[in-house]
């Protein structure tokens, strides 16, 4: 059963404890929305990388950059120092991790979607980077990963379609090293006047009918769009991801907040 959200037009409340059942401005029935979210991906999992396009104007190519530089994998010395890349199953960030250390770490991507993954292994392949970036499909909820596994957790553009964000928060933190890093890229709330209401205007009108131009079906993008105004700015996610566990936490506004990146450690 889904119903029309009431009230709601460009901004949202930004609660968390409504992302469980919200599916943009839809209210979905408990235990919906990771098979609506997943149907969506398998929708665009071959245009990916036009979806970040359209839905960023490009900059996610950017801002991924500025992430990993943030991250500063290690470029000597780094056997050993390992990645998990979460919702990343086109191999983006994994990719630019690993060819930043000079091909010397490894990492592990994990999705819930498999046609995200097919697209990701068959880019390793072409790349020469399958033996340094394996892909597994898991839930970002239940990783399927030992604790303290990894030396940095990298999710980009993908914890606002995870049902229960708290649940995945932990789960970053239990498969983190001591002394991990956790960085989450993502969407988030533009704090720059009439930048909003620019943007606004554009993802409502233009996102969907470019989308519907381009790959024939403009539903999934006016999901991608509304699921922007549902997630929590920046100070509430920074409070989620403290009460995760995490430490030194932190953001950095991109583009006057049309991106977030989001930092902790876990210390």
């Amino acid at each position: 059963m889904t119903q029309q959200a009431h009230g709601q037009t460009g901004g949202s409340s930004r609660s968390p404890e409504d992302m469980p059942t919200s599916f943009g401005f839809t209210r979905v029935d408990e235990g919906r929305k990771q098979a609506l979210v997943d149907d969506v991906f398998h929708k665009v999992a071959e245009r990916y990388d036009l979806m970040n396009d359209l839905m960023s104007g490009g900059f996610h190519r950017v801002w991924k950059d500025a992430m990993v530089s943030y991250l500063a994998p290690p470029k000597s010395g780094g056997r050993g120092w390992r990645l998990l890349d979460v919702a990343g199953g086109t191999g983006d960030i994994a990719t630019r991790v690993v060819r930043r250390s000079g091909e010397t770490v490894e990492a592990v991507v994990c999705d819930i979607n498999e046609s995200m993954l097919g697209v990701g292994r068959d880019r390793a392949e072409k790349a020469g980077l399958s033996d340094l970036i394996t892909f597994s499909q898991g839930n970002a909820e239940e990783l399927p990963y030992p604790d303290r596994s990894f030396d940095a957790y990298t999710i980009a553009f993908g914890i606002r379609n995870v049902p229960d964000i708290p649940k995945a928060l932990g789960e970053a933190y239990r498969v983190l090293k001591r002394g991990g890093r956790f960085l989450c890229l993502e969407f988030s709330e533009v704090e720059v006047p009439l930048l909003d209401k620019a943007y606004d205007a554009f993802s409502f009108k233009a996102i969907p009918a470019i989308g519907k131009m381009v790959t024939g079906d403009g539903d999934p993008y006016q999901y991608l769009v509304e699921s922007i105004r549902n997630f929590p700015n920046q100070e509430r996610f920074a409070e989620m991801i403290r009460e995760a566990g995490f430490e030194r936490v932190g953001y950095r506004n991109y583009s006057g907040g049309i991106a977030a990146l989001h930092t902790g450690w876990k210390l």
